[in-house]
């Protein structure tokens, strides 16, 4: 690994590149007053340039990856920004898991800070506190301030409109790579599942090809001492319930209906929505959820599954497989290696989808507006966007999104980024990255950065060999809803969501679907879910019309 001096010069040119285009044809701010802001001229049409005279003070909320350091200011892309900027940031950093719950709770108290780094808004939520003032319309900040981003916006008008707000405004900044397109997008199936080879190999045990056969070696796993340590210590199936990976729901496709968690970049769609020939369905309300919740119960009862799977975050899940004695059998996950290590993750192999199952098309796709929102309490906005302007210069959002020069690439005499080989990619991108809540890394962008991981390549042509050719044919776009759509998913969703989501826990460990059926399904129509399904159908239908 480089000094840390090195890091830091590489980082620097890095710097001046992404500097210059924000302050391209701009005026050098004029003198400031304590505060920082300009008291001359502070019209949006004179730009600013960077460094500032005086340095300006933001507070920013931020999402943080689980091992990432607390403090932003210990990242040396954040503080070699702030020298060349003059820009220092008051960082409150949340883990994922609870970021929603304090980001909310300061939301209610007006504690505002001067931008959300990664809001994770809902498109319901993007309408609420822009109608109501408490975040503020970017386009004219990224018009007459953000010369990277409005590079962009012009040059891919999908990308513009996927951002925009039904009311013709943007209120949260894009961020996402783009790696593959449809079904052979890297997140269309976010739930591969993975199975120890070597335990098989040692029980001479065939890959499973049905549910049943795959019951047959769960069993055996179970209960033929497959690691030999002579402990019954073994875990079948890890997954973590619910999640935007690692979900069962995956195998429910085996029974016809696949089960599907939200996508963390638009939380405003249903959970658990199929299409299917341009229908939209609810898959609790087909009979192949219930023959598939039914049927993993018995693994429940059986101990084939792990009894954590409700709890799990991902440390404690990252941790199933890194014990002394190797104790899982089967996970669900993005990938292996995350979870077995590079070294075990040699014997871990892809179990291809079932006969006649149906593999999921995950809902969404294509880029997040969930990212970065600047709040009515900010005095500085743009400052504000021209300091986040510099995150949509290719070579600053790889190395926000990744790791720096020096830890997580190699730059090249051409400048361009090539990637580090790192060990556990997954655990390692955690804690050298900054976010992956901003920035926008595109097709077009690969001559100056080698961003597409040599795992999301492997994992994108597994995906188009083992799981495309049994994948659904459709799936809900990633579509900006209507005010009125929006009202009434503001009003059934989370209450749908949450009931769905904590009875589907409660019959896989404890049974009780076939007799809760009927009652499950009533008590589903009063809570409205033929009024959330008749949003998104008639959303579905004027996207499909548009397309013509």
């Amino acid at each position: 690994m480089k000094s840390k001096s090195s890091i830091f010069i590489a980082i620097v040119l890095t710097l001046t590149l992404v500097l210059s285009a924000c302050s391209n044809n701009v005026n050098e701010v004029n003198e400031t007053n304590d505060s920082g802001t300009n008291e001359a001229n502070q019209s949006a049409d004179e730009g600013l340039m960077f460094p500032l005279k005086e340095k300006v003070t933001l507070k920013a909320v931020a999402h943080r990856p689980p091992l990432a350091p607390t403090d932003f200011n210990d990242q040396p892309l954040i503080q070699e920004l702030e020298k060349t900027t003059n820009v220092h940031i008051e960082w409150d950093t949340i883990v994922e898991a609870d970021y929603i719950a304090k980001r909310n709770l300061l939301l209610a108290s007006g504690s505002l800070p001067d931008f959300f780094f990664s809001g994770r808004f809902s498109d319901s939520e993007l309408v609420r506190y822009s109608a109501d003032g408490t975040l503020i319309s970017l386009d004219d900040l990224i018009e007459n301030n953000m010369p990277n981003l409005k590079a962009i916006l012009d040059s891919r008008p999908d990308i513009k409109a996927q951002i925009t707000a039904p009311d013709g405004k943007i209120y949260s900044l894009p961020q996402g790579e783009e790696l593959g397109a449809g079904q052979n997008e890297i997140g269309a199936n976010p739930d591969f599942l993975y199975i120890n080879q070597e335990w098989l190999d040692k029980l001479e045990l065939k890959m499973p090809t049905t549910m049943d056969e795959f019951t047959a070696v769960l069993k055996a796993f179970k209960t033929k001492d497959p690691n030999g340590n002579n402990k019954a210590d073994e875990i079948p199936l890890t997954y973590i319930d619910n999640f935007w990976t690692g979900d069962i729901g995956v195998l429910f496709g085996a029974f016809g209906v696949p089960d599907k968690t939200h996508r963390p970049n638009n939380p405003s769609y249903i959970d658990h929505l199929n299409v299917v020939s341009g229908e939209i369905q609810f898959a609790p309300m087909q009979d192949g959820y219930k023959e598939a919740v039914s049927y993993i119960h018995e693994w429940f009862t059986d101990k084939l599954v792990d009894l954590e799977a409700f709890t799990h975050d991902y440390d404690t899940y990252f941790a199933r497989g890194k014990t002394e004695d190797e104790t899982i059998g089967a996970m669900i996950w993005w990938d292996k290696n995350d979870v077995a290590g590079e070294e075990r993750g040699k014997h871990w192999v892809l179990v291809p989808p079932f006969k006649d199952m149906i593999v999921k098309w995950n809902n969404g796709g294509g880029f997040g507006r969930d990212g970065v929102t600047i709040t009515s309490a900010n005095k500085n906005p743009e400052i504000t966007a021209a300091w986040l302007d510099s995150f949509y210069e290719p070579t600053f959002a790889a190395q926000a999104r990744f790791g720096p020069i020096g830890v997580w690439y190699d730059q090249d005499a051409n400048g361009k980024l090539t990637q580090r080989k790192v060990d556990n990619p997954g655990e390692f991108r955690q804690s050298s990255s900054i976010t992956n809540g901003i920035g926008l890394l595109l097709e077009e962008h690969m001559d100056m950065v080698e961003y597409a991981e040599p795992r999301a390549l492997e994992r994108i042509n597994d995906s188009v060999e083992v799981y495309v050719p049994q994948m659904q044919a459709e799936k809900f776009p990633n579509i900006f809803f209507t005010e009125a759509e929006l009202k009434v998913i503001d009003k059934t969703k989370l209450d749908i969501s949450t009931y769905v989501n904590s009875t589907r826990a409660k019959w896989l460990l404890t049974g009780g679907v076939q007799e809760e059926w009927d009652q499950f399904q009533a008590t589903l129509k009063k809570m409205g879910i033929e009024e959330l399904l008749q949003a998104h159908q008639t959303a579905y239908d004027r996207y499909l019309e548009a397309q013509k």
